[in-house]
């Protein structure tokens, strides 16, 4: 059973940094393709970034060029470093395994930021 563990929410001002992590148990971590999502007030949870395993990148409009993510393979670990946070990008955020034959998608519990003005 798959495990992902968010980490690395606050509360931080506008334009302030935050770096989110996700650590992930299991064996497979280097050959599934990843994401990040958050939901915030309305009822749908979007994607942010996600990242293949082959290492390709993808993000929503409203977060290119502030947002980044990155894997660690050895250590079994996604994160999401977050710059010139803005209002807007207050949510809880969650990280996705995607699915590969054989074995389901995996959510984590999710991590909370806050930002205020």
């Amino acid at each position: 059973q798959v495990q992902l563990v968010e980490s690395g929410g606050g509360l931080v001002q506008a334009g302030s940094s935050l770096t989110l992590s996700c650590a992930v148990s299991g064996r497979s971590f280097s050959t599934r393709s990843l994401a990040w999502y958050r939901q915030g007030p309305g009822p749908e949870r979007e994607i942010v970034a996600a990242q293949s395993s082959g290492g390709n990148t993808n993000y929503v409009d409203s977060v290119k060029g502030r947002f980044t993510i990155s894997r660690d393979n050895a250590k079994n670990i996604l994160y999401l470093q977050m710059n010139n946070l803005q209002l807007e990008d207050t949510a809880i955020y969650y990280c996705y395994m995607y699915p590969s034959p054989g074995l389901p998608g995996s959510w984590g519990q999710g991590t909370r930021v806050t930002v205020t003005s």
